[in-house]
Parts: C-alpha cells; structure tokens; sequence
C-alpha cells in the first residue's frame, strides 16, 4: 500500500455524527449566556427613553386649616382662613430638557444594541476559532497516526535489512525512538481535543457529557471575501465596535447640551381649591422657580465636567479606530500569508516531499539509500503535513476574526 494512500485517507472518511459549523453557530447564537445576558441588558436599556423623556410626577395635596380647634374644619364658614381643599402641582422642568435627557436614553440604548452585537460576533468568533483548532487537533492526530503507519513501514525494512546484515542496530533504534516521539505528540494533540471539545460545549450552553463534537472532513481554505480596503471600509460603516464610540460621542455632546440647560430655571405650577363653608371658596395658583443662585460652582463645574467627558468620547473614539484598524490589518495579513502557504505546501512542498520520501523508501530497500536520507524525508513529511494543516486553521481563524472586527454577521 503506497505513502500517498495513507497520507489522503483521512480526507476520504468523515466522522459519524459529524456537526457542521453552520449549525453550532446557530446553536450558540440560540443557547450562549453571554449572548442573552447582553440581549436583556438592551431590553432593558430600551425601556429608558421613554422615562427619562416623562415629566416627574405630579404632587396632590390634600388638607385643612381649622380656627379655634385643631379637629378637621374647626371655625369654617366663620373664620376666613379656615378652609379644607385640595391642590395639585406639577414639576416642569426648563424648555429642552426632557427632550435632551430623552435622546441621552437613547444614545444609552443605541450603544447598548452595538454593545448587545459585539457580544453576538465575539462568541461566534470564538465557536469558530475552536472549531477550527478542534478541526486542526483532529487532523493532527491522524495524520500522526499515519506518519506511524509509514514508521512501522521503515522499521519493518530496517528490520529486514538488520537481519541480513546490511543494516545497523541503530537505524532500528532510531525509527523506535520517533515513533515514541510520535505518541508523545499524539498525546498532546489528544489533550488539545478535549480542551477544545470542553470550550465549544461551554459555549453553546450544553451540559457537561454526551456525544462528542466532531468535525466535518477536510476542512477547504476558501479565499478571502474582500480586499483589504474594503474591510476598513465595513468595519467603519458596520463593526459593532465604532458604532458603539459614535453613540457614546453623541450622548456625551447631549450631555454638555443639558448642562448648560441647567442654567435656566427650573418651575413648578400649582394650583388648589379650598371650601371655606358659608364663605366663598378659594382658589390658589402659583409658579415657583428654582433658581441656580449658586451658577459658578454648580452649573459651570457641571458644563466643565461635560465638556471633558465629550472630549474624552471622541479621544476613545478616535483610539478605537486605530486599534481596529490595526486589528483588521494583522489578521488580513495572518489570512493572506496562510493562504499563500497553503498553496505552497499544498500545491509543491507536499507533493514533492511525498515523492522524495516514496523513491528514497524504495531505494533503502534495495540498499541504493541510506537510512539518513529516508529518515529525513520521513520527517520532512511528517512536519509539513502538519504545518499544512495548521496553516488552514490559521486561515480561518483569522477570517473569523476578521469577520468580528469588521462586523459581519452570519447569515
């Protein structure tokens, strides 16, 4: 049986019970606690501008004043100021406010949706990033398992060849000895399996237990969607990230907005009916202001403050923006130099590695190679099989970083 056939077997045979991607995102989308903790935290928040935007409530009053008795109308219809009525206020607050505190509620709640997406594109990014890594630690072990198929293939020749004395011990010894490494390397492909399968699980909410998550076959390398330019340019219009600064800039420049309404006054109006009996009733109404007798330690302190607050927003904004752009340019950068690699390794680095190990194998049968010469290109194979497959993880992984950043969400 041929090298090649052992080194593509995998990519043939898919795992029973195999989950695609599409439906565990679909899964964390529906089950994650992240994800509905920061969905209710934007209900809530929505519930704001209506309240904020309401006047305060108003104030009844209800009483009596009584003249020569301290019981409930004592002297009325008799004494002029004694009466029993009712009065009802009502707090205004200065023109513009209640709009002004209204759209500040909003902002509030308009960040909290982007904050409410963030969450949202960040679990899918890391389901993604597991699954791949999960993808990657699965591929890792079989094709460990058949660089030990191909070893027990040397060591059976080496064997042979010791045997008729046309081979040293140590060539049998050195074959045992990679085939140990080998099984160390398996283990800890194994333990990245069951980390990953322990991530994945926590983050589509299941319980610890049942079927294991597997991988779908041989994972494909795609291309990337977009040039680099045309990412910026989503993640400016879309990603969750700036759109969230944006909102806190405009509630930060409503904010100094009401400060400076804090200068104009306040008011109350009232007004009440009193009974006096035989008398004629009473009627009252009044307005009283509350004014900013204090303006140059409260209300100018207070603008000051905003004004800070408002530049603070848009230095933070301006900071996102860096990073994110920076983000979104390393990992194009990881993708696109994975893909080349891929390419390369898949396209002639593999192939001709296969090759040189397939004629080299055959001429240490015959005694036309050393054992040095197929041992390293065993080796060869074995470490560019892995890197291959480690390279598609990083592709993908930084797409789906990519897709995070730049806000794309998963249809």
């Amino acid at each position: 049986m041929s090298i090649r056939y052992w080194l593509c077997f995998a990519a043939i045979t898919l795992p029973a019970g195999a989950q695609p991607l599409a439906s565990l995102l679909e899964e964390a989308l529906r089950n994650n606690r992240e994800i509905l903790a920061a969905q209710k935290k934007y209900e809530a928040a929505r519930q704001r501008p209506s309240q904020a935007a309401s006047l305060p409530d108003p104030s009844l009053s209800v009483g009596y004043a009584s003249n020569g008795g301290p019981w409930p109308v004592a002297g009325i219809g008799r004494e002029p100021t004694s009466n029993a009525g009712v009065s009802i206020s009502q707090e205004l607050p200065a023109p513009g406010k209640r709009k002004l505190r209204g759209e500040i509620a909003q902002r509030d709640a308009d960040a909290g949706f982007e904050a409410y997406r963030s969450v949202r594109l960040n679990v899918v990014e890391r389901v993604e990033q597991a699954y791949h890594e999960l993808h990657h630690a699965n591929e890792a072990v079989a094709s460990v398992k058949r660089s030990q198929t191909i070893l027990q293939q040397i060591l059976r020749i080496s064997e042979a060849r010791y045997a008729a004395g046309r081979a040293t011990q140590q060539e049998i010894f050195k074959s045992q000895t990679q085939y140990s490494i080998l099984e160390t390397q398996m283990v800890r492909y194994q333990q990245e399996q069951t980390s990953k399968q322990i991530e994945i699980r926590a983050l589509l909410n299941r319980p610890p237990g049942g079927p294991a998550i597997e991988t779908v076959g041989e994972m494909a390398p795609g291309e990337l969607p977009s040039t680099l330019e045309e990412m910026l340019a989503h993640a400016r219009r879309e990603g969750p990230v700036l759109a969230r600064e944006q909102k806190l800039v405009e509630r930060s420049e409503l904010s100094a907005n009401l400060a400076r309404k804090d200068y104009l006054p306040d008011y109350t109006v009232s007004g009440g009916y009193f009974n006096q009996g035989s008398l004629p009733p009473m009627w009252q109404f009044r307005v009283d202001f509350r004014l900013p007798a204090y303006f140059w330690g409260k209300q100018r302190a207070a603008v000051n403050e905003q004004a800070f607050a408002a530049s603070d927003a848009r230095h933070s904004y301006e900071a996102a923006e860096v990073d994110l752009e920076a983000r979104i340019r390393e990992d194009y950068t990881m993708a696109e130099t994975a893909r080349k690699l891929i390419d390369l390794y898949e396209k002639s680095v593999i192939p001709e590695a296969q090759l040189a190990l397939e004629s080299s194998l055959t001429g240490y049968e015959t005694g036309a190679v050393d054992f040095l010469a197929v041992f390293s290109n065993f080796l060869n194979v074995v470490d560019y099989d892995l890197a291959y497959h480690e390279e598609i993880m990083q592709f993908h992984v930084a797409r789906a970083r990519l897709d995070e950043v730049t806000g794309k969400e998963k249809e």
